[in-house]
């Protein structure tokens, strides 16, 4: 399964290098700046969900490579923002210097937007049927708007400071992490023409592999290094921010982590060739980055 998963890593990595590689425009930094954050590395999940819910609902995975690139293109345009002197002032992010670190914040600023805007454009260019491709913008940008990673931030940084319930944290990160991956295995299903039943199953799978990863984030940002997770540690507690780590502690954190990881299985159980999505998300659980 890990072969399986490098594989498609590797064709997703090698599809982005050639998305925004042609030089020789006014706005040559502009691409840079795209390239340097898009091409810094990373699990590259998101992707990998999409190509192979796409595999799991019929598709063929490679009919489905601009819709990963898509996925990828919108969670780097979060990063960066979020990485922003007006969000989380974060000075490293996979090892390397943020993007406003690199080319100050206003470029930063305008890589994020065209990566965001460059993702709805690579949806709605590629090759599959009209439906399907329509399909998919549409469950992107419900990913990325209010309901989504933008309306997740804003609840993030307004609840700095103050006391958050597990309700409201849950609500926090089911939007700012979990509904892209949400996302990502849905329009893998989408991009195959695969079943409602499937869909249904895809974001269920989705949701409990997005809380699960938050939880696994906030234990890793307690007890992980800065060498692991190529960023500093304690970031979220030092800004005064509720976690799933402060309201609970290591070993109840630990537990939620493995009944997510085993809901997230119970749903892709729906889908015929189910092995690689147990692994996934049993790989995932006990990630040290």
């Amino acid at each position: 399964m890990k072969a399986r998963y490098e594989q498609d890593r590797r064709q997703v990595e090698q599809t982005l290098s050639t998305c925004f590689s042609t030089r020789g425009f006014p706005f040559d930094g502009l691409l840079e700046a795209m390239e340097y954050s898009l091409l810094a590395g990373g699990k590259r999940i998101r992707p990998v969900l999409v190509l192979e819910f796409c595999r799991a609902a019929g598709g063929a995975p490679e009919s489905a490579l601009p819709i990963a690139c898509a996925v990828e293109m919108l969670h780097t345009y979060s990063l960066i923002h979020d990485d922003l002197p007006c969000m989380d002032d974060d000075q490293l992010r996979r090892g390397k210097p943020t993007s406003h670190v690199k080319f100050g914040e206003w470029k930063a600023l305008l890589a994020g937007d065209a990566l965001q805007a460059e993702a709805f454009g690579t949806i709605l260019r590629c090759k599959l049927p009209a439906e399907r491709k329509a399909a998919c913008a549409e469950i992107l940008s419900g990913a990325a708007g209010i309901d989504g990673i933008c309306g997740g931030q804003y609840l993030d940084l307004d609840g700095e400071g103050r006391a958050l319930t597990e309700e409201m944290l849950t609500d926090i990160h089911g939007r700012k992490t979990g509904a892209l991956l949400v996302a990502a295995c849905q329009m893998g299903v989408a991009a195959a023409g695969g079943t409602e039943e499937q869909m249904e199953s895809a974001g269920l799978y989705g949701a409990a592999l997005g809380l699960a990863f938050q939880i696994r984030d906030d234990l890793l940002d307690e007890l992980g290094t800065e060498e692991q997770l190529g960023k500093p540690i304690g970031s979220d507690r030092s800004e005064g921010k509720t976690t799933f780590y402060t309201l609970y502690g290591a070993e109840r954190c630990q537990e939620m982590v493995t009944k997510l990881t085993e809901a997230a299985k119970l749903h892709a159980g729906t889908f015929s060739d189910s092995e690689f999505l147990n692994w996934l998300a049993d790989y995932l659980a006990d990630r040290t980055n």
